[in-house]
């Protein structure tokens, strides 16, 4: 075992685009992890922006290499997937074509450069499937679903050929199996390997204000109106003072991922404002853009709770934040939530309506004792099964395995 231990990799790990997100948090957090028990690590993307990327990319930890920033994102706001089908395949065939083989490839997101990669038979590729990207897709029109197919047929394949299938939570592992019935069939079954926060980068709460927090991308999938509109039920609340926190003095901050180049982000940041407006409660709503790793601590250590409003999330980094960082979350009774968040215990597990998450937030804000003893519980839970030290020996593990099958 000594043995296996102490075998030092040369590995690669391929990522579409490393911005900021749960995604690009894993990917970091992995090149960390990896690079920490003695491999060399070599991180490749189509974009890499250093204004808006998370520290440990610039830090030099691990070296970031670019190919094909020049490659569209999209045609006239379409084609994303072919768009990022195309640019993960230009940096794979830069890597095939202008580095020596590495012993292991780590992939995560986009499967169809698996078998470019497999070329050099040498190396193993790793693939990571946060979920099926065909089940993110929309296929509301048939021209959408004519586009698809082979999209959604190759994924399947390729993503068979990988040496090895990691996913990020047994809900993601079960719809994988259901998804990918022939890849099912033929016994191929993925392993979980759950995302993680490195715990120490929070500090102790310090002066803790009556504001809830919401932490996504401006995406529409992220479900943030529920955000708003459980935020404004607690106006049907009797005014006055509950323990002492009047409802009048709560506020509902709303941070997250933003990207002015993709319209979704842009026109859904709109559309949030605008239904805070409708609600009458747009001067008690904060919106903050990409704000640093540092701002997010700091907004995490001054609120007393946090909104996870993703309905069906795979797995959901953001509520490991919060548990990390003391705060009791209240997440939607579905997906990786329900893996993470111990209900009544660090946070409240609810059906996501308005009507639920607001009587969940009434409770902490009539008992800010409660929401700080889930707090210290949360931090616990977190620290004992999510950290990114468990995640990163999980993650070595794995990929010395795959390596020692490659030399025995």
């Amino acid at each position: 075992m000594a043995k296996k231990d102490s075998l030092k990799l040369n590995i690669a790990v391929i990522h579409p685009d490393l911005g900021i997100g749960g995604a690009e948090r894993l990917i970091v957090d992995a090149a960390v992890e990896l690079a920490s028990h003695g491999h060399k690590v070599h991180v490749f993307t189509s974009h890499h922006d250093k204004n808006r990327c998370f520290e440990e990319t610039i830090s030099g930890t691990f070296p970031v290499t670019v190919y094909g920033s020049f490659l569209p994102r999209h045609i006239f706001y379409r084609f994303h997937a072919l768009c990022a089908y195309l640019r993960c395949l230009f940096v794979a065939l830069c890597v095939l074509v202008m580095w020596s083989s590495f012993d292991v490839i780590l992939v995560d997101q986009v499967s169809v450069i698996i078998p470019l990669l497999k070329l050099k038979k040498s190396t193993k590729v790793v693939f990571y499937c946060h979920f099926p990207d065909l089940l993110l897709a929309q296929h509301t029109t048939l021209l959408r679903r004519v586009y698809r197919k082979p999209i959604d047929f190759v994924e399947e394949i390729t993503t068979g050929t990988a040496d090895l299938i990691l996913v990020n939570s047994k809900f993601t592992a079960s719809t994988f199996a259901n998804t990918f019935k022939h890849l099912h069939a033929r016994g191929i079954q993925p392993a979980v390997l759950y995302p993680a926060v490195n715990v120490d980068q929070f500090d102790e709460p310090k002066s803790i204000k009556p504001i809830f927090l919401s932490i996504n991308r401006f995406e529409r999938k992220k479900n943030i109106d529920l955000a708003i509109s459980a935020f404004a039920m607690l106006n049907a609340l009797k005014d006055g003072d509950l323990q002492g926190c009047n409802v009048a003095e709560v506020s509902l901050t709303i941070a997250g991922g933003f990207d002015k180049r993709l319209r979704e982000n842009v026109e859904y940041l709109e559309e949030l404002k605008s239904l805070a407006e409708r609600e009458g409660v747009s001067e008690r709503v904060n919106f903050v853009t990409s704000c640093s790793t540092a701002e997010r601590n700091a907004l995490l250590s001054q609120c007393l709770c946090v909104l996870y409003t993703p309905k069906d999330e795979h797995f959901g980094i953001v509520p490991l934040e919060a548990m990390a960082a003391q705060k009791p979350v209240i997440a939607c009774n579905s997906g990786g939530p329900v893996e993470t968040v111990k209900h009544g215990a660090t946070g409240y597990l609810c059906e996501p309506t308005p009507h639920e998450f607001s009587l969940a937030m009434a409770k902490l804000i009539q008992d800010t004792q409660l929401a700080e003893k889930m707090g210290l519980e949360a931090r616990q839970h977190v620290t004992e099964s999510f950290s990114r030290t468990i995640f990163g020996r999980r993650l070595n593990r794995y990929l010395v395995d795959v390596a020692r099958c490659k030399r025995d």
